[in-house]
């Protein structure tokens, strides 16, 4: 179970390393020694996303999942250029989220571009962060785009679980949709899950394709099979 307590810390010193960050560039680039700028606390932020990732109509878009990101972040890190953004990204990838609304990921960006230099991160870092947010809705990174492969390799790794781990999943996302009719969500489900296998690879970095190509390629597969049995 996900612990909110350590969810606020994580995103504290993820915000503290950004400004930090941002201050240092900003200061370098000027050749001065400007003293930081007084910054709001982070806590009221870390409050409000983990209230939008508690919301009833969640069932897999949980703060379970939250820290899974975050989690497999932390191992992909290496192959970030810088995983901080990457790590403010995962916070905002699915803050907003109605499963009936196709325009998660937009505004979920659009939140972040508010709040980021609302909490003292500069334009650059909130552009990024936005941007890494905007890849999930196509999970395909460019080859040269080491932050975004981690991020998304960090959100698709559910797809490798084990396999009870993957039928818990999969059994979230159908009560997120339950709203779908059983022969309506099969349908769409499989597309879905067809046009995951027909990707050239899931995953992106050098551990995701090496650790989780295989069994994530495997749980698709059996997946498949059971909706279109």
């Amino acid at each position: 179970m996900a612990d909110p307590d350590a969810l606020r810390t994580r995103w504290s010193d993820t915000l503290h390393r950004s400004r930090s960050r941002s201050h240092s560039y900003s200061s370098s680039s000027r050749g001065t020694e400007a003293p930081v700028p007084s910054v709001p606390d982070p806590t009221p932020y870390a409050d409000n996303l983990l209230a939008r990732w508690s919301e009833p109509q969640r069932r897999y878009h949980t703060l379970d999942h939250l820290t899974a990101v975050l989690d497999h972040v932390d191992v992909l890190a290496e192959a970030a250029d810088d995983p901080d953004p990457v790590r403010l990204a995962a916070w905002f990838h699915d803050a907003v989220y109605l499963p009936d609304r196709s325009e998660n990921e937009e505004r979920s960006a659009r939140l972040a571009e508010r709040a980021l230099p609302e909490a003292g991160l500069s334009a650059a870092a909130t552009a990024e962060v936005a941007r890494l947010v905007r890849l999930t809705v196509t999970h395909a990174p460019a080859g040269d785009d080491r932050n975004g492969q981690v991020l998304c390799d960090a959100d698709l790794a559910i797809l490798a679980a084990p396999s009870d781990v993957y039928a818990a999943y999969t059994a979230a996302v159908r009560e997120e949709y339950a709203f779908v009719p059983p022969d309506a969500f099969r349908t769409g489900r499989a597309a879905v899950l067809r046009q995951l296998l027909d990707l050239p690879r899931l995953f992106h970095t050098p551990y995701g394709t090496r650790e989780w190509e295989g069994p994530a390629r495997h749980n698709l597969t059996s997946e498949l099979t059971l909706l279109t049995a």
